[in-house]
Protein backbone atom coordinates (compact mmCIF):
# COMPACT_ATOMS: atom_id res chain seq x y z
CA UNK A 1 0.00 0.00 0.00
CA UNK A 2 1.41 3.32 -0.95
CA UNK A 3 0.89 6.54 1.34
CA UNK A 4 0.76 9.82 0.86
CA UNK A 5 1.69 12.52 0.97
CA UNK A 6 5.71 11.69 1.84
CA UNK A 7 6.65 14.00 4.46
CA UNK A 8 10.44 14.99 5.05
CA UNK A 9 10.53 15.48 9.36
CA UNK A 10 14.15 15.25 10.20
CA UNK A 11 17.44 13.88 9.73
CA UNK A 12 18.68 10.85 9.18
CA UNK A 13 21.63 12.77 12.09
CA UNK A 14 18.85 14.17 14.65
CA UNK A 15 16.60 10.43 14.27
CA UNK A 16 20.27 9.15 16.16
CA UNK A 17 20.51 12.41 18.33
CA UNK A 18 16.97 11.41 19.60
CA UNK A 19 17.89 7.79 20.10
CA UNK A 20 21.02 8.56 21.65
CA UNK A 21 19.11 10.79 24.55
CA UNK A 22 16.41 7.82 25.19
CA UNK A 23 19.88 5.76 26.12
CA UNK A 24 20.70 6.55 29.61
CA UNK A 25 23.81 6.53 31.51
CA UNK A 26 25.86 3.13 32.44
CA UNK A 27 23.93 1.49 29.21
CA UNK A 28 25.88 -1.34 27.25
CA UNK A 29 24.65 -0.41 23.44
CA UNK A 30 24.68 -2.01 20.01
CA UNK A 31 24.18 -0.29 16.85
CA UNK A 32 23.10 -2.19 13.87
CA UNK A 33 23.22 -0.80 10.14
CA UNK A 34 22.46 2.21 8.88
CA UNK A 35 20.94 4.92 11.29
CA UNK A 36 21.67 3.40 14.35
CA UNK A 37 25.57 3.83 13.83
CA UNK A 38 25.07 7.12 13.45
CA UNK A 39 24.10 7.17 17.56
CA UNK A 40 28.21 7.32 17.52
CA UNK A 41 28.89 10.50 16.93
CA UNK A 42 26.87 11.56 19.81
CA UNK A 43 27.94 10.11 22.85
CA UNK A 44 31.16 12.17 23.51
CA UNK A 45 31.51 12.48 27.40
CA UNK A 46 28.44 10.03 28.16
CA UNK A 47 28.82 6.54 29.90
CA UNK A 48 27.53 4.71 27.10
CA UNK A 49 29.83 1.80 26.07
CA UNK A 50 29.25 0.87 22.52
CA UNK A 51 29.33 -2.75 21.40
CA UNK A 52 30.33 -3.40 17.76
CA UNK A 53 29.71 -6.67 16.38
CA UNK A 54 33.10 -7.04 14.78
CA UNK A 55 34.76 -7.18 18.19
CA UNK A 56 35.18 -4.36 19.53
CA UNK A 57 34.19 -2.67 23.11
CA UNK A 58 34.07 1.20 23.61
CA UNK A 59 33.38 2.24 20.34
CA UNK A 60 33.21 6.21 19.31
CA UNK A 61 32.38 8.41 16.50
CA UNK A 62 33.01 7.97 13.06
CA UNK A 63 37.15 8.28 12.33
CA UNK A 64 38.38 10.78 9.87
CA UNK A 65 41.89 11.03 8.33
CA UNK A 66 44.47 9.76 10.03
CA UNK A 67 42.26 8.68 13.14
CA UNK A 68 41.02 5.86 10.59
CA UNK A 69 42.05 2.41 11.38
CA UNK A 70 40.36 -0.33 8.64
CA UNK A 71 40.31 -3.07 11.77
CA UNK A 72 38.19 -0.59 13.62
CA UNK A 73 34.69 -0.49 12.03
CA UNK A 74 31.24 -0.25 12.88
CA UNK A 75 27.94 -2.74 11.52
CA UNK A 76 28.19 -0.93 8.80
CA UNK A 77 31.63 -1.20 7.80
CA UNK A 78 32.36 2.66 8.74
CA UNK A 79 35.60 3.54 10.29
CA UNK A 80 35.29 4.59 14.26
CA UNK A 81 38.08 5.88 16.70
CA UNK A 82 38.39 3.55 19.68
CA UNK A 83 37.61 5.37 23.33
CA UNK A 84 39.99 4.71 26.53
CA UNK A 85 39.46 1.42 27.77
CA UNK A 86 38.87 -0.14 24.00
CA UNK A 87 38.84 -3.81 24.02
CA UNK A 88 39.23 -6.12 21.12
CA UNK A 89 37.79 -9.95 20.78
CA UNK A 90 36.62 -12.88 18.83
CA UNK A 91 33.62 -13.00 17.00
CA UNK A 92 33.11 -15.73 19.30
CA UNK A 93 32.63 -13.35 22.51
CA UNK A 94 31.17 -10.92 21.12
CA UNK A 95 27.77 -13.04 19.67
CA UNK A 96 28.06 -14.57 23.26
CA UNK A 97 27.51 -11.22 24.38
CA UNK A 98 24.81 -10.67 22.17
CA UNK A 99 22.94 -13.41 23.18
CA UNK A 100 23.85 -13.45 26.92
CA UNK A 101 21.89 -10.45 27.75
CA UNK A 102 24.81 -8.27 28.55
CA UNK A 103 23.89 -5.88 26.06
CA UNK A 104 21.13 -2.86 27.70
CA UNK A 105 19.98 -1.98 24.27
CA UNK A 106 20.19 -2.90 20.37
CA UNK A 107 19.28 0.13 18.15
CA UNK A 108 18.46 -1.35 14.57
CA UNK A 109 17.07 -0.31 11.56
CA UNK A 110 14.19 -2.32 9.80
CA UNK A 111 12.27 -2.66 6.82
CA UNK A 112 9.00 -3.31 8.71
CA UNK A 113 7.98 -3.28 11.96
CA UNK A 114 4.15 -4.56 13.15
CA UNK A 115 2.25 -2.76 16.05
CA UNK A 116 2.59 -5.83 17.96
CA UNK A 117 6.15 -5.48 17.99
CA UNK A 118 7.31 -7.87 15.68
CA UNK A 119 9.74 -6.53 13.01
CA UNK A 120 11.77 -7.90 9.77
CA UNK A 121 14.82 -6.27 8.86
CA UNK A 122 16.86 -9.11 7.30
CA UNK A 123 15.38 -10.07 3.53
CA UNK A 124 13.21 -8.17 1.14
CA UNK A 125 11.41 -11.25 -1.06
CA UNK A 126 12.14 -10.31 -4.51
CA UNK A 127 14.80 -7.70 -4.09
CA UNK A 128 17.52 -10.43 -5.59
CA UNK A 129 18.83 -11.46 -2.36
CA UNK A 130 17.80 -14.82 -2.48
CA UNK A 131 16.36 -16.95 0.50
CA UNK A 132 19.32 -15.77 2.49
CA UNK A 133 19.09 -12.10 2.99
CA UNK A 134 21.42 -10.35 5.23
CA UNK A 135 20.79 -12.29 8.77
CA UNK A 136 23.95 -10.59 10.83
CA UNK A 137 23.76 -10.32 14.49
CA UNK A 138 20.65 -8.86 14.34
CA UNK A 139 18.63 -11.54 14.94
CA UNK A 140 20.71 -12.67 18.37
CA UNK A 141 20.44 -9.34 18.92
CA UNK A 142 16.55 -9.07 19.03
CA UNK A 143 16.13 -11.91 21.71
CA UNK A 144 19.01 -11.23 23.33
CA UNK A 145 19.09 -7.57 24.04
CA UNK A 146 16.93 -6.08 27.16
CA UNK A 147 16.02 -3.51 24.99
CA UNK A 148 15.17 -3.38 21.47
CA UNK A 149 15.09 -0.05 19.42
CA UNK A 150 13.95 0.76 16.05
CA UNK A 151 15.84 4.11 14.25
CA UNK A 152 14.36 4.23 10.44
CA UNK A 153 12.87 6.36 7.75
CA UNK A 154 8.65 6.28 8.58
CA UNK A 155 8.37 5.05 5.09
CA UNK A 156 9.97 3.67 2.06
CA UNK A 157 11.54 5.62 -0.55
CA UNK A 158 8.62 4.78 -2.59
CA UNK A 159 5.97 6.17 -0.11
CA UNK A 160 4.94 2.51 1.39
CA UNK A 161 4.41 2.04 4.62
CA UNK A 162 6.92 0.63 6.48
CA UNK A 163 4.78 0.68 10.07
CA UNK A 164 2.09 -2.28 9.39
CA UNK A 165 -0.86 -3.83 11.35
CA UNK A 166 1.48 -7.26 10.45
CA UNK A 167 4.49 -7.54 8.42
CA UNK A 168 4.46 -8.86 4.98
CA UNK A 169 8.65 -9.57 5.13
CA UNK A 170 10.18 -12.60 7.12
CA UNK A 171 10.64 -11.53 10.46
CA UNK A 172 13.58 -10.82 12.55
CA UNK A 173 11.72 -11.35 15.91
CA UNK A 174 8.16 -11.12 17.39
CA UNK A 175 6.89 -8.57 19.74
CA UNK A 176 10.45 -7.44 21.03
CA UNK A 177 10.28 -4.02 19.83
CA UNK A 178 9.65 -1.43 22.48
CA UNK A 179 10.34 2.16 20.74
CA UNK A 180 9.99 3.44 17.30
CA UNK A 181 12.05 6.68 15.90
CA UNK A 182 11.57 7.94 12.79
CA UNK A 183 11.79 11.12 11.05
CA UNK A 184 8.32 11.85 11.92
CA UNK A 185 7.86 10.48 15.68
CA UNK A 186 9.06 8.54 18.51
CA UNK A 187 5.95 5.49 18.95
CA UNK A 188 5.81 3.21 22.10
CA UNK A 189 5.02 -0.09 21.61
CA UNK A 190 2.26 -1.61 24.55
CA UNK A 191 0.51 -4.41 25.09
CA UNK A 192 -2.47 -2.06 24.07
CA UNK A 193 -1.63 -0.75 20.38
CA UNK A 194 0.99 1.86 19.11
CA UNK A 195 1.05 5.24 21.30
CA UNK A 196 2.64 8.45 19.60
CA UNK A 197 4.80 10.05 22.10
CA UNK A 198 6.77 12.75 19.99
CA UNK A 199 6.25 14.69 16.48
CA UNK A 200 9.12 16.27 14.76
CA UNK A 201 8.53 20.14 13.98
CA UNK A 202 5.95 21.18 12.05
CA UNK A 203 4.74 17.42 11.78
CA UNK A 204 1.20 16.89 13.33
CA UNK A 205 -0.49 14.02 14.73
CA UNK A 206 -3.34 13.62 11.52
CA UNK A 207 0.29 13.70 9.36
CA UNK A 208 1.64 10.49 11.00
CA UNK A 209 -1.40 8.55 10.62
CA UNK A 210 -1.13 9.18 7.50
CA UNK A 211 1.48 7.46 6.64
CA UNK A 212 1.28 4.54 9.56
CA UNK A 213 -1.05 1.86 8.85
CA UNK A 214 -2.06 0.62 12.11
CA UNK A 215 -4.33 2.83 14.35
CA UNK A 216 -2.33 5.08 16.76
CA UNK A 217 -2.99 6.08 20.14
CA UNK A 218 -2.27 9.80 20.60
CA UNK A 219 -0.16 9.96 24.06
CA UNK A 220 -2.18 12.68 26.71
CA UNK A 221 1.42 14.42 26.56
CA UNK A 222 2.05 14.45 23.00
CA UNK A 223 5.06 16.44 22.53
CA UNK A 224 7.62 17.65 20.27
CA UNK A 225 11.06 16.02 19.57
CA UNK A 226 13.51 17.41 22.35
CA UNK A 227 16.97 17.39 21.13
Amino acid sequence: MTTKPKLEGIPREMIALRVANEIPEGSYVNLGIGIPTLISNWIEGRDIIIEAEIGMLNVGAFAEGEQIDQDCINASCQPVVELPGASYFSDCESLSMLRGGFIDYAVLGAFQVSEKGDFAGWNIPGSGRGDTGNIGGSMDLAVGAKNVFIAMDHVTTDGEFKILKNCSYPLTAKGVIKKIFTNLAVIDVTDKGLVLRELAPGISAEDVQAVTEPKLIISADLKEMEM
